[in-house]
């Protein structure tokens, strides 16, 4: 039973990494072929290669000339390049995730959900709630809770946060970049648990707390900037770089058409509505009544859909299809 949950290849190499306790009892199972689960498979499958292939890649076409040479390119590039690259990393290892899951569950089996909207999390503590959920949950039982939890007092357990994205940061690579990222994060949930009552009363006195809807914008608005912020130090080659970066877009944003290095703006502006595209599919499978009327119409409209994603998987793809990202961890 060992070998076969060791060798069960869609959750290989970057996951979802699945708990034996979950995966171990399907083994048990006979499974009978299902033609729903299959076909249902087979879409996920799709879905993650179109994330992928057409998005992720296309992305970067751009991002990676960019944090390759940042010195070559000016702020108003970098800021885009960086924007870009929160879009491409997504795509990139929520696609993966999909094709796995979806080959999974073509075979019968059922993988956990490692994704859920990250980029709407109203606050930090909930993007890590929402992104590589198997990860999220595997530090939380296996360092996290060793260390005390939130059972421990209150500087306690603010070491204990920074402990676990420590080792989350270097997790990924023995490089400052990756301890930096690691460490801003542990600091967002931090400075967050720690200023909660400032920020209920600041809520208060401008008068957020009479409008939930745009204090829940206000914050997936500010919790986007902090990851993004963060990703900067994830991406970038040196600390020297990610500071480079970081300064240039600070001190000025000059203008994108000086880079010769980059695509056409036509190029820039596909990119943007794919991203587009994007976050308006994540949305509807979000609302399950407006996801379930599409599963139920015309069956010319649902297969149209599929031709539409496969030939873009086919034609849209960029000459050069880059490697996982999340493969070189």
């Amino acid at each position: 039973m060992f070998a076969v949950y060791n060798s069960f290849f869609p959750q290989l190499v970057a996951g979802p990494i699945e708990r034996a306790i979950n995966l171990s009892p399907q083994f048990r199972k006979h499974l009978r072929f299902n033609p729903e689960s299959a076909a249902w498979g087979l879409k996920l499958m799709l879905w993650g290669m179109f994330k992928k292939v057409v998005i992720a890649d296309r992305l970067a076409q751009f991002t990676d000339p960019v944090f390759d040479h940042p010195a070559g390119h000016t702020g108003a590039s970098l800021l885009l390049a960086t924007y870009f690259f929160a879009f491409q990393i997504f795509c990139d290892f929520s696609g993966y995730t999909d094709i796995a899951i979806g080959a999974a569950k073509v075979m019968g089996f059922d993988l956990m959900k490692n994704f859920n909207r990250p980029y709407f999390a109203p606050n930090v503590a909930d993007f890590w709630r929402r992104w590589h959920i198997s990860l999220s949950t595997w530090f939380k039982d296996y360092l996290y809770f060793p260390l005390g939890g939130n059972r421990v007092g209150r500087a306690r357990w603010c070491v204990n946060i920074l402990i676990v994205f420590v080792v989350s940061g270097l997790w990924h690579g023995a490089n400052w970049t990756y301890l930096i990222w690691g460490v801003l994060h542990g600091l967002y949930l931090v400075v967050g648990e720690l200023g909660q009552g400032v920020r209920v009363r600041l809520s208060a006195v401008v008068g957020l707390d009479r409008h939930p809807v745009l204090r829940r914008a206000l914050g997936i608005l500010l919790t986007f900037h902090l990851v993004l912020f963060a990703w900067v130090f994830f991406r970038a080659h040196s600390m020297h770089d990610a500071l480079y970066i970081i300064r240039t877009i600070a001190s000025g944003l000059g203008t994108i058409g000086s880079d010769k290095l980059l695509p056409s703006t036509s190029g820039v502006a596909s990119s943007i509505l794919l991203i587009g595209l994007l976050e308006l599919v994540e949305s509807v499978q979000a609302r399950p009544a407006v996801w379930s009327a599409l599963v139920r119409s015309p069956r010319v409209l649902r297969w149209a859909a599929y031709l539409a994603l496969l030939l873009s998987v086919l034609n849209l793809r960029p000459a050069q299809v880059s490697p996982f990202i999340y493969f070189q961890f």
